[in-house]
Parts: C-alpha cells; structure tokens; sequence
C-alpha cells in the first residue's frame, strides 16, 4: 500500500519508489532495454496492441517495446503525477514533444481550433502560429477575452502562468470557468508543483519542459504531461505511434531531480525576490518584473493559486536592445544562455533568442532580459549582475542622452 504523506517534500522524495527496496535496491534501476521477452504468441500480440492503443502496463503483461513503455519512465510518470494531483502523467521526449502529442490528439479528433493567451513561450506561439500540426488558433491578449474565442470546434485552451517572459498571472479558476467545458492546458514549468498545481484549479492538462526545474541541473531534455486516465491513454497512443518517447536515462535523471525539486525551488525564490528588490534600483533598469513585487498579481493569486514569485525575473532596461546585449554578454558569475530552472543562474535576451520566431506585435521588447536564479549566492549574483547593469548603463546613456531620456543617479 502506498503510504499517504501529508507534505511535498517527502512526497518529492518518496513518490515513484513503489517496490524499489524489495527489489533489493535502494534507488531505481536503469532498464535499458530496448526490447521485451515475449511469452506466447497470443499474450504477446495482445500485449502490443494494449500498450500501443495507450493503455497503461497490466499486472503480469510483457511491456514489449520502449516505445510502447518503460518502467524508468513509468516512475518519473507516477511521481510527476503525484506532485500535481493528477491521475497520470505520460513523459515524452521534450517538452515542444509533449506540446506537439497534445495538439495532435485534438486535431485528430476534429477539434483543431486551439485559443492561445499570450505571451507563452516561443516554441509554443511559434508551432500554434504556423499551424503544422493541423491546428488552427486565435490569440487573446487578456484571460477576458477567452470566452468570446471559444468557437464549436475548439479543442483547447492554452495558458502559461506565470508567463514566459513577462511573468503575469494569469487566474487559471477564470479561464477555465470561461472555457465552459474545453479542456484547458496549463504550462506550469515556471512554477512547478511546488508553487502551483493547476489541477486543482480546474485545468485538463498540466505541461513542463522537464529540462527545467524538474531536472534541475542543466544535464537532461525532456517533457512531460499530468492529467487524468482518460487524457492519458489518448497522450500515450500518440506517443506509440510518433515515438516521441523519453529515453530510460533521461527518466532517471529527472525522476532524481524531482526529489530535491521543493528545497531548490524555495532557495532560488528566496534569492530572485531579493535580487527583484535589489536590481530595480539600477539607473538602468526601468521596470522589474516579478509576482512578489508590489502592484504585479492585481488578481490577488499570490498565496491562493501560486504559493511565492517563483525563481525568475524580467528586467526592462531603458537604452533597448543596446543595453540588453550589453547586459547578457557582460555577466561573468551568471551564464548567457536559454533554458532556466537549473542550479546555475542563466540570462537571456528573450526577442534574440526563445521569441525570436514570434509575430513582433507579440515580442517582449528589446530592452527586455530574462534572469532564471540559480543556488549561487544572492550577495555574488548581487555583484555580477550590477556590475553588468553598469555596462550597460555605460552603453545606452549616451543614446539615452541624445534623446533627452537620460535619467539622474540614483
């Protein structure tokens, strides 16, 4: 019988580790098996036909095929599902795979028209907007526009809350009240579970890139999906069938990562809402993004739907594009590079790089930067990242000056 925990953090570490320890270890093995042991000719046909319609490994049943399922990948499924609240997860190669098998199931089904509110991240706006996988969209600007963008053929209601990479709120209860019934795909990769569970707010489907936060440490790609048995066994024949699987080694990494995903998760809140304080002081800076801020969850969800500002910040500078890359390549402690949610700080120019395929009226501006708050220090990250505020104070001052938008020391 699975124990019942009463906290996340030892439900973090436990939660996947069903008969690990009568198996005689202490930590999952990697079962890198590619192929499966066949015990008859009829069992064996039943069992590939079971696994590939989606349905989940019965009790005695041959798993086949990795493609078809795997018991690494099967345990990051379950400890995913369990930190969410949901009946099931199903893992996927990466998290555009576990974007792509969701749009697809819908296609499909003849319910191809998907309402996106932006701003979401850009390989999602970017593969809505060209409509490769069959899908057709309309974009809202606001969560009140949901309701009137929902048409008979809609199969989906995508949102990114916090937002990527403006971090605003969206009230996910809301959007699902409006989408009266369509299911409602909520990416919770800023947040994780640990700050946020999206089920329990009414959504379908709850998205991560697992490469993030859940792995934790820069070293694994990967995707994965919560949601009830029902959108689990549609999830899981897409994956069969396109194979966009999640490899056994990846699954152990991020079922690892999930096991210290709470106490990563708080320490690098901890640092980014000082560090949110802190650099909004700069001459440079002209606006600080964060939910922990003043004035930025004007919906009150803040302790209600999400528990803390996450570990991610937006800067506006003022001197544009030119202060921005001033800041990117001027770092020296933080790293300039995409992806976020590891144990390293990382920076990044959103409109060069993970916005750059978005339709420019829907691209965070030039002078925005991104910053993913690593386990460094807050009085090292504090040094590197002024330091970098001043070259690009340095760069843009005396265009800022030309324009007569210069701005006194503080």
């Amino acid at each position: 019988m699975t124990p019942i925990f009463q906290h996340l953090e030892t439900l973090a570490v436990h939660a996947g580790m069903d008969g690990v320890a009568e198996s005689g270890s202490h930590v999952p093995t990697i079962d890198l098996s590619s192929t499966n042991p066949l015990p008859d000719v009829d069992s064996g046909g039943a069992a590939y036909e079971h696994l590939a319609t989606g349905h989940p490994l019965a009790e005695g049943q041959s798993a086949v095929y990795q493609r078809l399922w795997q018991p690494g990948v099967a345990r990051f499924e379950t400890a995913l599902a369990r930190l969410e609240g949901t009946e099931a997860a199903v893992g996927f190669a990466s998290g555009m795979a576990a974007l792509t098998a969701c749009l697809i199931s819908i296609a499909s089904a003849g319910r191809g028209h998907v309402v996106a509110l932006r701003p979401l991240y850009g390989g999602t706006d970017h593969v809505l907007a060209t409509g490769l996988l069959g899908t057709t969209v309309t974009w809202c600007e606001h969560q009140d526009q949901v309701a009137a963008a929902i048409r008979p053929d809609t199969g989906l209601v995508v949102v990114e809350t916090p937002a990527n990479p403006t971090l605003e709120l969206v009230d996910i209860a809301a959007v699902v009240a409006a989408a009266d019934g369509v299911p409602v795909l909520v990416d919770n990769t800023f947040a994780t579970p640990v700050l946020q569970r999206p089920a329990a707010h009414g959504a379908a489907l709850v998205l991560h890139s697992a490469t993030k936060f859940l792995g934790g440490h820069g070293d694994v790609v990967g995707g994965i999906v919560a949601a009830d048995e029902e959108w689990a066994v549609r999830l899981r024949q897409v994956r069969a069938l396109t194979g966009a699987l999640l490899h056994p080694l990846a699954a152990y990494l991020l079922h690892r990562g999930l096991r210290t995903l709470p106490i990563r998760v708080r320490a690098q809140q901890a640092t980014a809402a000082e560090l949110a304080r802190r650099l909004g002081q700069h001459d440079a800076v002209a606006g600080v993004r964060y939910p922990g801020l003043p004035g930025q969850d004007p919906r009150g969800l803040l302790g209600t739907q999400l528990h803390g500002g996450g570990s991610l910040l937006a800067l506006e500078l003022r001197g544009g594009y030119e202060a921005a890359r001033a800041f990117v390549e001027g770092v020296e402690v933080a790293t300039h590079a995409v992806s976020l949610g590891g144990v390293d700080t990382l920076v990044q120019h959103p409109a060069s790089l993970t916005h750059r395929p978005v339709t420019p009226e829907a691209r965070p501006g030039a002078g925005v930067v991104r910053i993913s708050v690593g386990l460094e220090h807050v009085d090292d990250l504090t040094i590197d990242l002024l330091q970098a505020l001043d070259r690009a104070d340095r760069v843009s001052r005396p265009r800022r000056s030309a324009r007569g938008g210069g701005s006194p020391r503080r």
